[in-house]
């Protein structure tokens, strides 16, 4: 177990890393008013890839070994490896920079301790235990103490004035409220459907295939359309509205629910997130400045993320 959390760690570092990167780098390439699409078939891959996961790792866990969830990412990364050295081309402008590790290790430990807290709570301890009660305390402190250091750095982590702008703080919020549908639905759905429908964990991949093609219909054909019409605010609108549905009609499944109803469900859920997550990287970008693309990028992108751990 703990040789899989520190491997979990590293690949958080380096996974997080190279998809902020990617989107990044878009924004620094493509004009405002083509970011839609290109960011569309960039959130279509990645949506794609995160409800295919389960399918393939199913596949593997009946057919070969629970192992090969991990080999089969050697080759793949040594291909995205040379792929990135050989066929990326950007310009290179060196320009010093100070990285404050202290900030950031607040920020890890003081996280930290919130996943800790809620996830033990509960369950391993009692929510009225010392232990908890720590966890709860060390987390408001460390997060308290990392906001003050990062409103008197030089070149904080993650820039405090960005949230004063409207557009930038209300998409970070609709993002870890969307990154509890995306990854909460993609972690569990397959438990339902294999501890209640009692499916294989292959057969439970392939149940979610309406998922994966929501999202890849909404979010190709939304990039389409903010390119085109360059207006991009009714699709987070029209997303979480049919994601709130999908939320609602997921939540009546038990055991007598049919494979139909159940499909139809995925699909709402997955046209829901296709017109969201994406959409909410590309407005963060369009409002802020151009040397602040990473950090807004990141801080769209993680918050997401965070909503799930």
């Amino acid at each position: 177990m703990t040789q899989l959390i520190a491997f979990r760690a590293i690949q958080g570092i380096g996974g997080g890393g190279l998809m902020v990167g990617a989107q990044t780098i878009i924004a620094d390439v493509v004009s405002p008013r083509e970011r839609g699409r290109y960011q569309g078939y960039f959130g279509a891959v990645f949506r794609l890839t995160s409800v295919a996961g389960p399918l393939i790792g199913g596949f593997f866990v009946d057919t070969l070994s629970w192992r090969w969830v991990f080999y089969i990412n050697l080759p793949l990364g040594l291909l995205a490896l040379f792929v990135t050295a050989t066929v990326l081309k950007l310009p290179v402008s060196r320009v010093p920079h100070k990285i404050d590790f202290r900030e950031s290790g607040l920020l890890a430990v003081g996280v930290s301790a919130v996943v800790l807290l809620t996830t033990w709570g509960g369950t391993t301890y009692p929510w009225a235990s010392p232990e908890i009660i720590g966890l709860g305390l060390a987390a408001v402190v460390l997060l308290v103490v990392f906001v003050f250091v990062e409103r008197r750095a030089a070149e904080p982590v993650l820039p405090l004035r960005l949230f004063r702008n409207r557009v930038f703080a209300l998409s970070t919020v609709i993002g870890f409220i969307v990154g509890f549908a995306l990854f909460g639905g993609v972690t569990f759905l397959p438990l339902f459907l294999q501890v209640v429908n009692g499916v294989s964990p292959t057969a439970s991949g392939l149940q979610l295939l309406p998922v994966m093609a929501g999202v890849l219909t909404t979010s190709i054909l939304s990039g389409q359309l903010i390119s085109r019409y360059g207006r991009y605010k009714i699709f987070p609108i029209l997303g979480t509205g049919l994601m709130t549905v999908a939320l609602l009609l997921l939540s009546t499944m038990g055991p007598q629910t049919s494979t139909l109803a159940s499909s139809s469900f995925m699909l709402l859920l997955g046209l829901g997130l296709g017109l969201v997550m994406q959409v909410l990287v590309i407005a963060v970008q369009n409002v802020v400045d151009q040397g602040d693309l990473g950090a807004a990028t990141s801080a769209a992108h993680r918050y997401g993320a965070a909503a799930a751990r």
